[in-house]
């Protein structure tokens, strides 16, 4: 089932995305493999059914892809973690550059924002009631 208005998509562009792929896969053990036929590649952070739609309700999946030339503005989105302190450490191990550290969302969570080795902004969210 399709929800208005709710996030559907994304897509990650870099100069390398194989490296890009390496670098996620890692990070958030997502599954990215190639579309035949094509220079994309699916990223599935949830699983899917059988035509490619995510099962799990709110779960978005996307892609990656090189576009020479092409360098759009980004929405930055958001990954849930377990842990915000020990994504930040493995990030940082595996290239990303951290823009804002741990930051409280009083009463909700925890978040912190990088940049991925070839420049894409993205951000992790720690859920967490205690936060202050």
């Amino acid at each position: 089932m399709q929800t208005t208005n709710a996030v559907s998509h994304f897509e990650i562009y870099g100069d390398a995305p194989d490296k890009l792929a390496q670098f996620y896969t890692s990070l958030f053990d997502w599954s990215i493999e190639p579309m035949p036929g094509t220079d994309y590649q699916l990223i599935r952070t949830v699983d899917t059914d059988a035509n490619g739609r995510p099962v799990q309700l709110g779960g978005i999946n996307g892609g990656m892809l090189s576009v020479p030339g092409f360098r759009p503005g980004a929405w930055v989105s958001y990954v849930n973690v377990e842990s915000v302190d020990g994504s930040l450490a493995r990030a940082q191990k595996l290239g990303a550059k951290v823009t804002k550290g741990k930051t409280p969302v009083p009463g909700m969570g925890w978040f912190a924002m990088m940049v991925d080795p070839q420049g894409n902004n993205f951000a992790i969210f720690q859920p967490d009631s205690q936060a202050k």
